[in-house]
């Protein structure tokens, strides 16, 4: 037994050793990228945090507060994930009020929009099959958009005027705001003659309901998180602020909400500013230090990081960081959230060290003339985490 016991001390004390010799290579070498000229006209702020040891291991101007660029798309996921789960679906549903005479429907149609991103032409091919299952052959009414579940602004606070924004509107047939004109094509197209102007309206109490379509969160968010969407990151957005209540959804909600969670992962007496859900703002402000809190409070919450991981892209390999890190040591091994807006470069996710812990990290470059300036610097220190 004493034999055993001083084994394992020196096994420990090997390991220790073994540990704190690559925490000190790891800081040599991000010490020598810190004298690269493009940190003389930028911004650059870093932190790797040891998930294993349970312990930062470097930092520089961490405590900025800088721009996210689509990073943020990670509060948005980790919020969701934490406020709603993985599991949470959207809906977009059908329905009718009046009664069917003589395969005639006098009365109308309403289509409620619940923001689903992937609502496709599949979709829509379902809702008009509902309303064939009427037995009609023509529409005496109104088709009635109800879009009140999210407030009016059809774009985010502090986009871009001139960048191509996706609209954020309710009611979305594949990616557009088209989908009274979809619909209608498509009845006329299976045969139902439609005396049926469009209306904007709320969902009356006696209607009833013909189809509703439903999209797990967690379908959402792969692409979200690998191509970067925009459109995806908004919708969800307003999801998580449509827990808050009464209708409509507000992208205040969304921030109290953003904020409940970042109290969670212990962000205490940190700047920051959220403007939106995707990055696309110019008026959002978080530090690595903020970012890096969230990753560690993810990645100890099983339900969080299972849905998270599997999302981000992974260097070499796909999404947004397919072409990125190629024959380097980070390849299929860091995983990470990709952001890019001009002038900022960012970068924030996993990755494991050649001894098996896992590191969480967040890299921002702000004021980069050329982003891949800072793709290129961001590669250089995945590829130092990851030797």
């Amino acid at each position: 037994i004493q034999k055993r016991n001083i084994l394992s001390l020196i096994f420990v004390g090997c390991s220790f050793i073994g540990l704190q010799a690559q925490t000190d290579s790891i800081k040599v070498r991000l010490d020598s990228l810190m004298q690269d000229p493009l940190l003389e006209r930028t911004q650059l702020g870093l932190m790797v945090y040891d998930l294993t040891a349970d312990s930062a291991i470097y930092a520089y101007g961490a405590k900025q507060t800088l721009r996210p660029a689509s990073t943020m798309k990670l509060l948005t996921a980790v919020t969701a994930l934490d406020q709603l789960g993985g599991d949470y679906q959207y809906r977009t549903s059908l329905h009718y009020t009046g009664e069917v005479k003589d395969s005639v429907l006098l009365g109308d149609i309403y289509c409620v929009g619940g923001m689903d991103p992937m609502f496709d032409d599949d979709d829509m091919n379902s809702f008009v099959r509902s309303i064939c299952a009427l037995g009609i052959d023509s529409i005496h009414g109104r088709l009635v958009s109800v879009t009140s579940f999210k407030e009016e602004n059809l774009l985010g606070e502090g986009w871009c005027w001139d960048d191509d924004n996706p609209q954020l509107t309710p009611l979305l047939v594949s990616r557009k705001n088209e989908f009274l004109d979809c619909l209608s094509e498509k009845l006329r197209r299976s045969g139902i003659a439609l005396d049926a102007p469009y209306a904007t309206g709320s969902l009356p109490k006696n209607a009833l309901n013909l189809s509703t379509r439903f999209r797990p969160l967690k379908e959402i968010l792969v692409p979200m998180m690998k191509e970067s969407d925009n459109l995806y990151a908004e919708s969800m957005f307003f999801q998580i602020a449509a827990k808050m209540g009464p209708r409509p959804a507000k992208a205040a909600h969304a921030r109290q909400l953003i904020k409940t969670t970042l109290g969670k992962a212990g962000v205490e007496n940190i700047p920051y500013k959220i403007a939106d859900g995707s990055g696309l703002s110019l008026y959002n402000y978080v530090t690595p230090e903020l970012m890096v809190k969230l990753l560690i409070y993810a990645y100890r919450k099983s339900d969080i990081i299972y849905h998270l991981y599997s999302a981000l892209p992974i260097a070499s390999e796909d999404g947004t960081l397919k072409k990125r890190m190629l024959k380097s040591p980070a390849s299929g091994r860091v995983r990470a959230k990709t952001g890019t807006l001009t002038g900022i470069s960012s970068l924030a996710g996993y990755c494991p060290t050649s001894e098996g812990h896992m590191l969480a990290f967040c890299i921002i470059n702000q004021g980069v003339m050329k982003n891949a300036e800072g793709r290129e610097f961001q590669d250089r220190v995945c590829k130092v985490l990851c030797e």
